[in-house]
């Protein structure tokens, strides 16, 4: 029995140190002086995929150009099978010249695989995409080589990285996610200004007005602090993601509310969802990469921290929020327009100043952090989409709304909206249609019936209402390609079922 003991527990020692010795990324072997390619993130990713225990790699689609969009799925057992466990996503790179996140990742991959943090997955799976977009990444471009801007996609899903990464979301329905990005201090606007943004990490939560309250407070009232000392604590500087300004040149906001962005599309579905921003170099994308790459895998491995010693209060947070999205009875008011508002506070955002070479505090005025509705609709009780509309049908089928038989509501309440007039509406400083119309209110269905039915009581509910209300400022009328959708003089296509 002692020589069984001894040998299992030298048989622990070598799988440990085989565990301690994980290979190391690219950028640390390469000294932080050169980007990690494609080549080079693949070959590391499979030799990561060689070791004992937590990591299995899958592949998830692939980039416009046939590259592949790796998944590193992190569990103590089989992935999703423990519903004790809460389900944790993280993506990098949408944006290919922004490759610190990618680094980050491929650092944190390696931490997670020591040892000593084992603990983590006692309550949490997880799953990290290191890098979303390989084409634009390698000719270090923004867009993808459809160019396309992959962080405004996630509502229209016409390109294969983001629909590869919404076909994994639906697939394990992740609790909590982060979208990372970089950021850019170095305008000529803000250089004429003086000061510049000077944070190693910004942290953006979900600010559009439908996704639950609940998930926002929590966010901005427990998250924020947490995440701000975590980064404090090992000597990087945060702050709240507030894109806009210069101060008193232009305003200062609290990101964007649109639900076509990462963070967004996830948190309309009732997730704990996130971005963070970590700085972008100044003249090319390898300066100070060791620091970036660093403060963004601590960022990362920091919500993965607070999902940890926090699992009970997320799930359960999350978990009442999606039976809310699921109900039919909730009918509850959609904001389908908002602005940015101020709300008498000023901000002291800390800056560089390109005076003193200092960190300085500056005061912003025109500081508008809330976001205020203009517009709403009550939720209904779902839409028709013609079969004849394959730009519909196509992106439905993308997004993979549940439908229900037409049978089912053959006693409702139809809408029609006749559109008369197409003026503008201004949207974070972009035109965006803004159609009049008048209703033709009618019972039973149509007599053409040549429609499908999808319901708002499903996770994507509220996205469904902002896609397809003709007044939608985040709908797909906004978009090119969904724009005959809107044409004045003509019926729109889609009809509103109503609740009673």
């Amino acid at each position: 029995m002692r020589r069984m003991s001894f040998l299992f527990s030298f048989l622990q020692v070598i799988s440990f140190t085989i565990l301690a010795q994980v290979p190391s990324p690219p950028s640390v072997n390469n000294n932080f002086q050169k980007l990690t390619s494609y080549t080079e993130l693949s070959n590391y990713i499979e030799l990561l995929g060689k070791q004992p225990g937590l990591l299995k790699v899958e592949i998830i689609g692939h980039s416009v150009k046939g590259r592949n969009l790796y998944a590193l799925k992190f569990s103590s057992s089989v992935f999703g099978q423990d519903t004790s466990k809460i389900k944790v996503l993280i993506f990098a790179q949408q944006h290919g010249n922004e490759q610190s996140g990618k680094e980050g990742a491929l650092l944190l991959a390696r931490e997670l695989l020591k040892p000593e943090n084992r603990y983590l997955f006692n309550n949490i799976d997880f799953v990290l995409v290191p890098q979303l977009n390989p084409d634009g990444s390698e000719v270090n471009k923004r867009r993808n080589a459809n160019g396309a801007d992959l962080n405004r996609n996630h509502l229209i899903l016409t390109e294969p990285e983001t629909i590869a990464l919404h076909r994994l979301f639906d697939r394990f329905l992740f609790e909590a996610t982060m979208d990372v990005h970089e950021y850019s201090p170095f305008g000529g606007e803000w250089r004429k200004y003086g000061y510049r943004k000077n944070s190693d990490e910004n942290i953006g939560t979900n600010t559009n007005l439908d996704v639950a309250d609940g998930i926002r407070k929590l966010q901005d009232n427990d998250y924020l602090p947490f995440i701000f000392n975590y980064l404090h604590d090992r000597n990087f500087s945060s702050f709240t993601y507030c894109p806009g300004g210069p101060p008193e040149i232009d305003y200062i906001r609290h990101s964007t509310f649109d639900i076509n962005d990462g963070r967004q599309s996830f948190g309309i579905q009732g997730t704990f969802s996130f971005i963070q921003e970590g700085m972008n170099g100044r003249d090319d994308s390898i300066e100070n990469l060791q620091r970036r790459a660093e403060g963004q895998m601590t960022g990362m491995r920091g919500l993965l921290e607070y999902v940890y010693t926090n699992k009970v209060k997320v799930k359960t947070l999350v978990s009442g929020e999606r039976k809310k999205l699921a109900s039919s009875a909730s009918g509850q008011e959609i904001s389908i327009q908002s602005v940015h508002a101020a709300n008498g506070q000023s901000l002291k955002i800390p800056l560089f100043s390109y005076f003193s070479q200092k960190d300085s505090l500056v005061t912003v005025k025109d500081y508008r952090p809330v976001v205020k509705s203009v517009s709403a609709v009550r939720e209904p009780l779902g839409y028709l989409i013609p079969k004849d509309c394959a730009e519909l049908l196509d992106w439905a089928l993308r997004q993979s709304f549940v439908e229900i038989p037409l049978k089912r509501i053959s006693d409702k309440k139809f809408i029609q909206y006749n559109i008369t007039f197409i003026d503008s509406a201004d949207f974070e400083g972009e035109k965006v249609v803004d159609p009049r119309y008048t209703i033709n209110i009618r019972k039973g269905l149509p007599t053409d019936t040549g429609f499908i039915f999808i319901p708002t009581s499903q996770l994507k509910g509220k996205m469904l209402v902002l896609a397809l209300e003709p007044k939608s400022m985040l709908g797909l009328a906004t978009y090119e390609k969904y724009a005959h959708l809107l044409q004045a003089g003509k019926p729109y296509p889609v009809l509103r079922v109503e609740k009673k």
